[in-house]
């Protein structure tokens, strides 16, 4: 009973979403947006740009649709009921396996010293310090997405094979992190500020991806029919989400509320997480997007890479 309420919930939700997007195009002038956004702290950008007026100046109306799983989002954008949403590079691949319906336009955020996207973490009172005492061990991820992705690249580049280690199956994000503090699997993969707090509680840091940040990276995508239909909206967007990244880059604190209002930061941190740094301009190399299907293909979730130019485009950088 409570999975047929579940799926009767998002149909409700697609149907009432699918009616919105059939409305006018224009919104007091403005031409509509909607975006896919997950609570995280990689859409900070998007917040800051809507309370700053900064989509208002590109006469862009910016609707953020708030999702709480990548499923949900995927979902929407199978449905047609949004322009873009915030993923990463697998997901793009996932909708272009047969041909090419939706391509990354910029990167959103992506792994950089001091501000790592994913931290491998231990219990507190697991006998594990360091990668080398991970062999045989059970580590608790989300099969099949950026998170196996960064733990198996992540093991390799610190000379660990991922088949020495026990990929436990954990897809709901708080989940890991209980079971990682009440030490009933040894070791999760979590992003940021989650691991941040986890940490905060006793949990060691194991390894994180500031040493090998061309492999974290999540992006903006926009289905090829806006591209299409409505580029103009599209670059509108764009032009306004880098100057948020602009602004947040030159003074982080001063956006410390409206992380806090928009984003999930654990309360041991909400003070102290270091607001990240937000990259600009720029959209995936073809020496990252082929380790990603080198990825896909050696775990059978591609038959074969697909074209880089057929998921990833540089004409609507600002």
């Amino acid at each position: 009973m409570e999975i047929k309420s579940r799926k009767g919930l998002t149909v409700t939700l697609l149907t009432v979403l699918f009616i919105n997007f059939g409305q006018s195009a224009l919104a007091d002038g403005h031409q509509i947006i909607k975006v896919a956004l997950l609570p995280i702290i990689d859409t900070l950008p998007f917040y800051v740009a809507q309370e700053r007026g900064f989509f208002k100046e590109q006469g862009v109306k910016a609707e953020a649709i708030p999702v709480a799983s990548g499923l949900e989002r995927d979902q929407l954008m199978q449905a047609g009921v949004i322009d873009g949403m915030l993923n990463e590079m697998m997901t793009t691949a996932n909708f272009n396996r047969n041909k090419s319906t939706v391509k990354v336009v910029m990167i959103s955020r992506a792994a950089r010293n001091k501000h790592p996207m994913f931290r491998l973490l231990a219990g507190k009172n697991s006998n594990i310090n360091a990668v080398k005492d991970l062999a045989g061990k059970s580590i608790g991820i989300s099969k099949n997405t950026i998170i196996e992705y960064v733990t198996d690249r992540l093991l390799e580049a610190n000379g660990l094979n991922p088949n020495q280690v026990v990929k436990v199956s954990i897809p709901a994000i708080p989940e890991r992190f209980q079971l990682l503090m009440q030490n009933q699997v040894p070791a999760v993969v979590l992003p940021d500020p989650l691991a941040k707090a986890a940490i905060a509680a006793g949990a060691k840091l194991v390894i994180d991806d500031s040493d090998n940040p061309k492999f974290s990276v999540s992006v903006l995508s926009f289905s090829v029919q806006s591209m299409n239909t409505s580029p103009q909206k599209i670059r509108g967007f764009l032009k306004a989400w880098d100057r948020a990244a602009a602004e947040i880059n030159r003074a982080p604190e001063s956006f410390r509320n409206i992380m806090l209002k928009r984003i999930r930061v654990p309360g041991n941190v909400k003070n102290t997480y270091a607001i990240p740094y937000f990259p600009r301009r720029e959209v995936p190399d073809e020496k990252q997007w082929q380790d990603v299907m080198s990825w896909m293909t050696n775990k059978g979730l591609l038959k074969s890479p697909l074209p880089y130019t057929g998921s990833i485009t540089k004409e609507f950088l600002p």
